[in-house]
């Protein structure tokens, strides 16, 4: 019984996980058109227990990213310098999208696992039962 709970356990924490990455993605996308906006990045970690893996994840600090802001030209826009020039955001959509589709895709095959790992417990209780 403690392999299927380890099973819940690890797919719970994938999920949490993706769940705080697609969070991290929206965020850029609704601040694409922000000028000066750095786009979001989330790396994971294994959570260990004393030295060994646990098949356990958990989300890194949030970092931005360090790619030079584009410049755009606009000497309309009320951020512009005396050259017209302002910074832009960094944040690619294509980029982004893929992210989403893959954050999305790994929450689903962790929750797959969560229901396949609950059906067999449930399972095993019913035989147990009889």
């Amino acid at each position: 019984m403690s392999d299927l709970l380890r099973t819940l356990t690890a797919s719970a924490s994938g999920m949490m996980a993706q769940a705080m990455r697609l969070r991290h993605v929206s965020e850029n996308i609704a601040n694409a058109d922000t000028p000066g906006y750095r786009r979001k990045t989330l790396a994971f970690n294994e959570i260990k227990d004393a030295g060994h893996g646990t098949g356990l994840v958990e989300p890194g600090r949030v970092q931005l990213d360090q790619r030079e802001l584009p410049r755009e030209y606009d000497p309309s826009h009320p951020l512009a310098d005396e050259t017209g020039h302002y910074d832009g955001s960094n944040v690619d959509l294509v980029v982004e999208i893929a992210d989403a589709r893959e954050a999305q895709r790994s929450y689903e095959a962790n929750l797959k696992m969560f229901d396949q790992a609950r059906q067999m417990s449930t399972r095993l209780l019913e035989l147990l039962r009889r």
